[in-house]
């Protein structure tokens, strides 16, 4: 069976529950697991699914996430694949930013009608998980459906995070509900396989993956002209409307990255010894740009639970349950816990290094202590720094740094002097 499936991959808003990360980039473009970015995971999922035809929707902050596109997705000339970037842009019909999901991609639409396809897959740019879409999109076919929605089971505490439905023994969805409160939560359960029951995940939750039927997205488009969001607006009128919407269970690993934690826990997670999110599977590569970088060097360091990416420096003693980014360079007896080092963009000259002694060179100084932090790209931090973060911390905004739940953030190429603590 031939799918003729094409992708608009939206690059989400201002990402502001992201700050400081997003301070210069939008939230796909920002760092994740040392050497990808977080476009790289849904671009990659439709290139392992055979989807090689997407349009990425961006507004905020885009000129690093473009040239990441630029420079990472070129097909070759013989294909008809390819990653097209859409900018949010003013048109005679139309005046204004995207005003939420379902309006980008109205706006978005007229440039897909030069393409041959029967359904278009709608994911986000911001979520960390692998699933095969072909699979999904034969479960639309199967069903009949006109909108297929990929859902899995939460918790009653995230379930006011999401969209949260119910379906009936065909998995049609009935019923669906953006972001509801506590107090409704008691009607919505759903049932649920035993393994989730027993950790409480009683609620069926949208994913925000989508596959429409292209007749049936236009013609909701036209039926609701001032609806702007597809899980607040659209999706609940399909279903009032009696078109066919069906659930399709994703049963593997999923995670939004929506705020400061969230990202910092699932890159964590990628240093457990068997992750959740798979990043050594043959069949399901996560793609990237290819930096043509050297070799990682290491030095009398211990380490404990570490991704180490391309042309890091590293001349720690410890290092612990963290992530190591791009030609990092990290001087001798420091120790890291529990911390994401973005790294640089760009190697500083041993020219510049040894010349320019009254600069702080790129990196990571000598005797420093680092923990529970994220440490921004072209950062330089001096000799016996301390930074360390815990619960204990309020959130604050300083000059050089954020607290976000606990979590130390070094803003983007920011000077620590030596001696300097943060967070003790």
């Amino acid at each position: 069976m031939i799918i003729k499936m094409i992708s608009i991959i939206l690059g989400g808003g201002q990402g502001s529950r992201l700050y400081p990360l997003t301070k210069e980039r939008s939230k796909p473009a920002v760092p994740i697991g040392g050497k990808y970015r977080l476009i790289d995971i849904p671009i990659s999922n439709c290139i392992n699914s055979g989807v090689k035809r997407m349009f990425v929707l961006t507004q905020f902050n885009s000129a690093s996430l473009n040239t990441h596109i630029k420079n990472t997705y070129q097909f070759d000339a013989f294909g008809t694949g390819f990653v097209d970037i859409l900018a949010a842009e003013q048109t005679p019909s139309s005046g204004d930013w995207f005003q939420g999901t379902a309006d980008a991609v109205k706006q978005c639409l007229p440039h897909t009608k030069h393409q041959d396809y029967d359904y278009i897959l709608i994911l986000s740019g911001d979520q960390l998980y692998q699933m095969n879409f072909e699979t999904m999109a034969k479960k639309h076919i199967e069903l009949q459906a006109d909108i297929t929605i990929a859902t899995l089971p939460v918790n009653a505490q995230d379930a006011t995070g999401f969209g949260i439905l119910k379906m009936d023994e065909q998995g049609m969805i009935t019923d669906f509900v953006e972001k509801p409160s506590s107090q409704m939560l008691q009607n919505w359960k759903s049932p649920v396989a035993e393994h989730h029951r027993s950790k409480g995940e009683d609620y069926l939750a949208s994913m925000g993956i989508y596959i429409f039927n292209r007749a049936t997205l236009h013609q909701l488009f036209e039926q609701n002209p001032k609806s702007v969001d597809f899980g607040k607006e659209i999706i609940p009128t399909a279903i009032r409307s009696q078109y066919r919407v069906a659930s399709y269970h994703h049963q593997g690993y999923w995670t939004d990255i929506g705020n400061i934690r969230s990202f910092y826990e699932a890159n964590l997670a990628l240093t457990d010894s068997i992750p959740a999110f798979n990043l050594f599977d043959e069949h399901k590569q996560v793609y990237t740009r290819p930096r043509m970088l050297g070799p990682s060097k290491i030095s009398g360091t211990t380490l404990n639970q570490v991704l180490i990416a391309d042309a890091a420096m590293v001349h720690a003693k410890h290092i612990e349950r963290s992530v190591i980014g791009l030609r990092s360079r990290i001087g001798f007896d420091t120790v890291i816990r529990n911390s994401i080092i973005f790294g640089n963009d760009y190697f500083q000259q041993l020219e510049e290094i040894i010349l320019k002694d009254h600069e702080l060179p790129m990196g990571i100084g000598d005797h420093c202590i680092i923990e529970n932090a994220i440490i921004e790209k072209d950062c330089r931090i001096g000799d016996r720094v301390m930074i360390r973060g815990g619960d204990q911390l309020q959130n604050i905004e300083m000059d050089d740094y954020c607290v976000v739940d606990g979590i130390i953030v070094l803003k983007k190429g920011v000077t620590i002097a030596s001696g300097t603590k943060i967070g003790i």
